[in-house]
């Protein structure tokens, strides 16, 4: 608010009319924000965390330069809508991760390893195997299968099975 504030004001210092373009200085704002903003994000084992934070950032940098325009309606609103969005939807993403999900995910293990050793792993995991199929190869066995269980069981499947040794690689999910 401050840099909006300061940028709309100092081309009219010298009291001769506008002197320079406050817009590029909002600009700049928005280009920094995002960049620290990027910083929020992280990846690991599977899942990306931090695009709320990352966002949320964003915005109120946003309202920072509606209010420093002088666009406090416009800022109030936002901040009513963003603190709406941000209550409801953690509520809508609790639920849904909770929903029964459906899933096809293939396995490739170690040449001769047993469907009940995978299967065991998963149901530990609070997965359900509906119906797999086995394929022998001379390197390996793949199987392919259907899953089904929480949502949020499935987040990091694919690590937990890729942590087991007589896994080689894990695809889908």
């Amino acid at each position: 608010m401050l840099l909006t504030d300061v940028s709309v004001n100092i081309g009219l210092i010298d009291g001769d009319g506008r002197v320079g373009d406050p817009a590029r200085l909002a600009a700049q704002i928005v280009s920094g924000i995002g960049f620290l903003g990027a910083g929020t994000i992280m990846q690991a084992r599977g899942t990306v965390t931090g695009l709320t934070s990352a966002a949320t950032i964003w915005v109120v940098a946003a309202m920072g330069i509606a209010i420093g325009a002088g666009f406090y309606m416009e800022a109030a609103g936002t901040g009513i809508l963003v603190t709406i969005v941000l209550a409801w939807l953690g509520r809508l993403e609790y639920k849904l991760r909770r929903a029964r999900r459906v899933v096809s995910l293939t396995v490739r293990t170690r040449p001769g390893t047993k469907f009940e050793t995978i299967e065991k792993a998963l149901s530990a995991s609070g997965i359900r195997v509906l119906k797999y199929e086995t394929y022998d190869h001379a390197e390996d066995r793949v199987f392919e299968m259907r899953l089904v269980g929480p949502a949020r069981q499935f987040d990091g499947i694919s690590v937990m099975l890729l942590g087991r040794e007589e896994v080689t690689g894990v695809m889908g999910g």
